[in-house]
């Protein structure tokens, strides 16, 4: 029995080192199914691919895009049918606040690189949305600076809308205030307002590699491409991610070279 106990030792270990093998390819696997994906929403292609004609804002996605062309049309209109909302629902935003908001349905609608942040939801309209997107303190800080004299009546603008007309109009008793009562800092406005949809980043610029923008030049690249890659592969480790993989096989390798 003695003289079995190496051999089974060194078979156990490689058997190990297999497993964790396995383990390290599976989680590099789960980190790529994360990039390059559209999500299953209301007017989401399937997957992403080339859309020549982007109107206007939701141009810089044309090379690779989750938006059809008609989509980024309707995304620059107020109570457009994409979703019947209403914009102005407490008079005109200012021409530099709605910016922000056509840039950010543009975002929503044509990115491809929202997958590290895309979460399943029970809705009758979509199947799935984003949650907590890091979104570049630049581009919440300008949101804010753009909109604090515009007007609206709620802070958050996923829910609680009065829907009889056909598009959202304001609840009962609720005022009409400038967005800096309901958004008294530009973090309220960046997470709140699509219940947290985006978390605000007060570490992270552009350029960081470390935060989405929801503005860039296409000319110089999408930036959004590499800051998904990075949350991609550092997403929350498991028995199938590197980030547990790689120590496992560190204390298994003197096993190894001793069996």
């Amino acid at each position: 029995m003695w003289l079995r106990e190496p051999q089974t030792m060194a078979q156990v270990v490689w058997g190990l080192l297999f497993l964790g093998l396995m383990a390290m390819a599976h989680g590099l696997q789960k980190g790529d199914d994360l990039l390059n994906v559209c999500m299953d929403g209301k007017h989401h292609k399937y997957k992403p691919g080339q859309e020549d004609n982007l109107h206007q804002q939701c141009s810089p996605w044309k090379k690779r895009a989750c938006c059809t062309a008609s989509t980024s049309i309707a995304a620059h209109e107020d109570a457009s049918h994409l979703y019947k909302f209403n914009f102005s629902h407490c008079g005109m935003l200012t021409p530099a606040c709605k910016r922000h908001f056509v840039q950010d349905l543009c975002l929503y609608e044509c990115s491809p690189n929202l997958g590290p942040w895309i979460q399943p939801v029970n809705s009758s309209w979509r199947k799935e949305r984003v949650m907590n997107i890091p979104l570049c303190k630049e581009d919440c800080n300008m949101w804010w600076e753009d909109c604090k004299t515009s007007y609206t009546c709620k802070e958050n603008w996923q829910k609680g809308w009065n829907w009889s007309s056909g598009i959202n109009e304001c609840p009962v008793k609720a005022a009409c205030h400038p967005f800096s009562f309901y958004f008294p800092t530009p973090t309220s406005l960046c997470e709140n307002i699509w219940s947290r949809s985006y978390n605000a980043s007060h570490s992270y610029g552009r350029g960081s590699g470390k935060c989405i923008q929801m503005w860039f030049d296409p000319a110089q690249g999408n930036p959004n491409e590499a800051v998904a890659k990075f949350y991609a592969n550092s997403s929350a480790p498991d028995i199938f991610s590197w980030g547990c993989s790689f120590p496992f096989l560190t204390l298994l390798l003197p096993l190894l070279l001793r069996a």
